[in-house]
């Protein structure tokens, strides 16, 4: 029977190594998860040691350095290919040496390839994932730590990834739906802007020639359009100013929490916002909790997916007085920042002991509603947008053809 070398790691995340024998890999990563150790190198005895996918030394330089951030939908990708590689019951090194074979795109290659090689220096994956900020989330590093240390690490990386791309479907949709009415409103104060900035003076310097009395459409049009030729250069000044003073002010705190506290505050914009911020806590709580992670930790680590310091605050105020002996859904409810629905299922769910069960609901449910309200917002948007445009050139239209037709009107 075959002797295996391992290195892996107990479930309280201390090192472990030694030998097994076992008729193949996969019988003898079941046999060490029996025992409570999760191997993350496993070579049998006396064979070649210098390939590239389960050799511990075998050294690949390929990768080695810092390799550039990736895409959320390259990690969703990863963390799904490396966990069905897991399952299979492949070890976590020749499963990652493997990923660094298969992958066609250089960063996610160059990443697996230095992953790997931490690994085999002694390493644990987490460990190795905190040392990759830009790619991994604190989120992503919590989970894999929680799954190293119950032993069920590839069940864990198949909640990542779902939950990655979840995330992942409701950003597209928010940004799918803003993307449209954008580009017509840029389009849009394109053409006027140039309109009432080459054309219309042109059109008008006729008529100011003519020392004749002009209607007030004409007058209006007139007056707007020479003050956007004279001024133009100082509009975008002030406007490239001002946008430049906001963002200054975005990366203090204050400034943050106001302009935060304002937009939950605009019709639409702020409903919207703040269903997109509680579908993102309650799933990623949701997600970490059936991970193994504890509850004070998932909330530290999840209330910054929010991307909204007032929520994150009241998130942050309602874990320490959950330290101090409180329930989750009192404190919230106590912010006035959470609806009543999410609070009212919070309780249920710790009444029942079916937390995680009702903080996947509320993200079902939030995430729904924010299709639902993005749905309408576009279709109400689009018409308007149209009719606004519509009605300002046709203001443009009239002012200009009012002192034509009294003109013909004279000389009749």
């Amino acid at each position: 029977m075959p002797v295996y070398h391992y290195k892996g790691y107990k479930n309280d995340g201390g090192a472990a190594t030694g030998i097994i024998d076992a008729e193949s890999p996969k019988v003898a990563r079941v046999k060490l998860r029996k025992v409570g150790v999760f191997p993350t190198d496993m070579v049998e005895q006396g064979s070649a040691t210098t390939g590239s996918t389960t050799g511990v030394s075998g050294r690949s330089t390929v990768g080695i350095g810092r390799s550039p951030a990736l895409s959320t939908t390259d990690v969703a990708m990863m963390t799904r290919q490396l966990a069905t590689l897991l399952v299979a019951g492949l070890p976590l090194v020749e499963a990652l040496g493997v990923m660094v074979e298969q992958t066609e795109k250089k960063a996610v290659k160059s990443l697996m390839a230095d992953i790997r090689e931490k690994i085999r220096g002694g390493g644990s994956y987490s460990s190795v994932l905190e040392t990759y900020p830009r790619e991994f989330s604190q989120i992503y590093v919590h989970m894999v730590r929680a799954g190293e240390a119950s032993g069920a690490l590839d069940q864990i990386l198949f909640r990542l990834a779902e939950f990655l791309e979840k995330q992942l479907a409701l950003k597209h949709k928010v940004t799918n739906a803003i993307l449209y009415p954008a580009l017509m409103m840029v389009v849009g104060i394109s053409v006027l802007f140039f309109l009432m900035t080459f054309v219309v003076p042109k059109i008008t310097a006729v008529f100011t020639s003519l020392k004749q009395a002009l209607p007030w459409p004409t007058v209006v049009l007139m007056s707007v359009s020479h003050f956007l030729a004279d001024y133009w250069m100082v509009i975008l000044g002030v406007v490239g100013l001002s946008l430049w003073a906001i963002r200054r002010a975005m990366k203090t705190e204050a400034g943050q929490l106001t302009a935060d506290r304002w937009l939950l505050k605009v019709p639409l914009i702020g409903e919207v916002g703040r269903m997109v911020a509680i579908s993102r806590l309650t799933s990623t709580l949701a997600t970490m909790l059936a991970s193994g992670v504890q509850l004070l930790d998932a909330m530290d680590v999840a209330k910054r997916v929010m991307n909204n310091r007032v929520l994150e605050h009241a998130v942050e105020g309602a874990r320490q007085n959950i330290r101090e002996g409180e329930t989750i859904a009192e404190p919230l409810k106590r912010s006035g920042e959470f609806p009543a629905l999410v609070t009212h299922m919070i309780a249920v769910g710790e009444r029942s002991g079916e937390m995680e069960e009702m903080l996947r609901r509320i993200g079902q449910i939030y995430d729904g509603e924010v299709e639902r309200v993005i749905t309408r917002f576009t279709s109400l948007l689009e018409p308007i947008m149209i009719l606004v445009m519509g009605v300002m050139v046709f203001f443009i239209v009239v002012a200009i053809l009012l002192p034509i037709f009294e003109m013909g009107q004279m000389v009749r």
